[in-house]
């Protein structure tokens, strides 16, 4: 979305999270936004305490809460890839996945203290296709939300999120990642929202692998692509010839 935008608007500054630890060594990481805007030549500020006055600032995926004072300070416009009320919160796409959701689609909300809670700016959905994992509707969703901020940016308006149909998209836990292969159609939704990105897990012929492409066959769980512990992603039966 960064670069999306960069092509078209002057952006003045891109707000990140400070460099953390990462990897095995600990060592600190940019964010990615970072990284991109730093190859762009756009300017970089890590502390909200610094985000110059009245500037109307797009947030997507920022990770943190925004002071009540940096809220009333500034326009903040909220990029959610979900169809609001419905899976506010972490994970969206993945929880829509789990959920066998057949339309998603991102809002642009005004970002207010309570969890995308905000009045809509703009909302569109768009179809789920049964073979989409959660990195196509992330690419569909990114182009969708760079053509409503496009309208929106000029000349923001808002109408009050409906209060009926609220669910909750949890952050994903461990416990997420565990398949149920007794349940083949949820299993699949599974592999589907936690691929290319976090990866679903199972025990197959004995062994635990990541599962990272799966379908329905017969009423039956068929894994496709999966990746053995410390190994690379393979077919299953590249994996099966491996163990024989």
């Amino acid at each position: 979305m960064l670069e999306r935008l960069a092509a078209r608007h002057q952006i003045p500054f891109v707000l990140t999270q400070p460099d953390a630890p990462a990897g095995r060594g600990r060592g600190l990481r940019p964010a990615p936004a970072k990284l991109t805007a730093l190859r762009l030549g756009l300017p970089v500020i890590e502390r909200l305490e610094d985000v110059p006055e009245e500037q109307k600032i797009v947030l997507v995926a920022y990770g943190r809460l925004i002071p009540r004072d940096l809220l009333g300070r500034h326009l903040w416009l909220n990029v959610h890839p979900s169809l609001l009320p419905r899976q506010r919160g972490a994970a969206p796409v993945e929880r829509a996945l789990m959920a066998g959701d057949a339309e998603t689609g991102v809002t642009l909300i005004k970002l207010v203290e309570e969890l995308d809670a905000g009045p809509i700016a703009a909302q569109q959905a768009f179809p789920v296709g049964p073979d989409d994992d959660a990195g196509a509707v992330y690419d569909r969703a990114t182009e969708l939300a760079v053509e409503l901020l496009e309208r929106v940016l000029p000349a923001p308006s808002f109408i009050p999120q409906p209060e009926e149909g609220v669910t909750y998209a949890e952050k994903i836990g461990a416990e997420d990642r565990q398949l149920d292969l007794s349940r083949p159609e949820e299993a699949v939704n599974r592999v589907r929202a936690l691929s290319p990105h976090i990866g679903a897990r199972a025990e197959l012929e004995g062994r635990p692998v990541t599962v990272w492409h799966a379908r329905v066959e017969d009423g039956e769980f068929v894994p496709l692509e999966v990746q053995p512990p410390g190994g690379r992603r393979m077919t299953y039966a590249e994996w099966l010839r491996g163990l024989r």
